[in-house]
């Protein structure tokens, strides 16, 4: 007797697999809850499934310390992902090529990894940000780039890329940057409207940078730099009292310099123990990730520090918010409200706390009306 299940099942089943797959081959250093017993696309962290569950179509793993390569035939084999976040990881190794080319990724989002090689020539058609900046990848820029015409972004800064920038002529990309690599040559022309910061770091020339030479400067002479055989040295020796007092003078600029170093660490240290902390943090209003511990308002490590309340499998970090539109909502006593949407149109409500003392009870409550 065979038992007959539906396509969608079998689907997400397959998928199910190929997420523990990943799971257990890539070590990480925040503990996912990605067990067989709970619900992939209401439990599972950074899942993010289709309307109707029967599909994952977002995958969100930011700083999570993921280390090493990623396994084939795992992520790969998500055929309906549209988001792909793993960026500020660990990751290395060369970029999978059946992950760049699923056909359904929108946003790929790998930067701040240690990612190396060449970038493969084979990538999703739809594709509308791919941001691979920050890693140690070599080689050029595929031409196959000019087939990519849904890109809006393209970020390849501070790696090791070379050769020249090839004219992608795509109309829709709006945030370019190759800055810090090591291209050469003369920027195209579909790419001068972009700042000078996107091309900085390299040997480029052209608009928006400096004009091309046309002539090159002649080869210093060989010979040019070598004393001529007839000439004497004319250098002399300082006597012994010069080098003496050359010595002490040095030895009591160090001494006040030290000395003044001394006093100003004093005095830098007094008025710090005299300054009151205060808390800057951003509080999310939606059920995005697991809660992480608040602890008490006048703590001055929890400055900068993103709480998330009702927990969901969402992740997103401050940079995240920094990207995102905002729209204010309201204003109150412990601070603003914010409507902002994410990179990849994901809405999420946030408030923001600006000198704020306040201890973890009074702040859990006050969240909470």
């Amino acid at each position: 007797m065979a038992i007959l299940l539906p396509l969608s099942y079998a689907d997400l089943s397959s998928e199910t697999q190929a997420l523990l797959a990943f799971s257990t081959a890539t070590p990480h250093g925040r503990k996912l809850n990605w067990s067989p017993a709970l619900p992939v696309c209401t439990s599972w962290i950074g899942i993010n499934c289709s309307t109707d569950g029967t599909t994952v179509v977002g995958l969100r793993l930011p700083g999570v310390g993921l280390t090493g390569p990623i396994p084939q035939n795992t992520l790969g084999k998500l055929t309906s992902l549209k988001v792909l976040s793993l960026r500020s990881n660990r990751l290395s190794g060369s970029l999978p090529p059946d992950i760049l080319s699923l056909p359904s990724l929108n946003y790929l989002f790998l930067q701040n990894n240690n990612f190396s090689g060449d970038i493969p020539a084979s990538l999703s058609p739809q594709l509308n940000v791919l941001d691979l900046s920050f890693n140690s990848l070599t080689g050029a820029i595929p031409l196959t780039f000019r087939n990519l015409t849904q890109l809006a972004a393209l970020i390849l800064q501070n790696n090791s890329l070379t050769g020249a920038i090839p004219d992608l002529g795509i109309t829709r990309l709006r945030r370019f940057n190759v800055s810090y690599n090591r291209f050469n040559g003369t920027i195209p022309t579909s790419l001068r409207r972009f700042p000078d910061s996107s091309f900085l770091g390299n040997f480029l020339c052209g608009p928006p940078l400096s004009p091309c030479s046309r002539i090159l400067p002649p080869s210093p002479s060989p010979t040019s730099s070598l004393p001529h055989p007839n000439k004497q040295s004319s250098t002399k020796k300082l006597p012994i009292g010069a080098i003496i007092a050359i010595a002490v003078g040095g030895a009591l600029l160090v001494l006040l310099a030290a000395l003044i170093l001394f006093f100003c660490c004093i005095k830098r240290k007094k008025s710090d123990n005299e300054a009151t902390p205060k808390v800057k943090s951003s509080v999310v209003g939606r059920t995005e990730k697991p809660g992480e511990e608040f602890g008490s308002g006048v703590q001055e490590p929890e400055k900068n520090k993103l709480v998330f309340f009702e927990g969901c499998s969402y992740n997103f970090d401050l940079e995240d918010l920094l990207r995102a539109s905002a729209e204010v909502l309201g204003k109150g006593s412990f601070g603003t409200a914010y409507k902002a949407v994410l990179e990849e149109s994901t809405t999420v409500v946030v408030k923001r706390l600006k000198e704020v003392v306040v201890g973890k009870r009074d702040f859990e409550q006050q969240m909470g009306r």
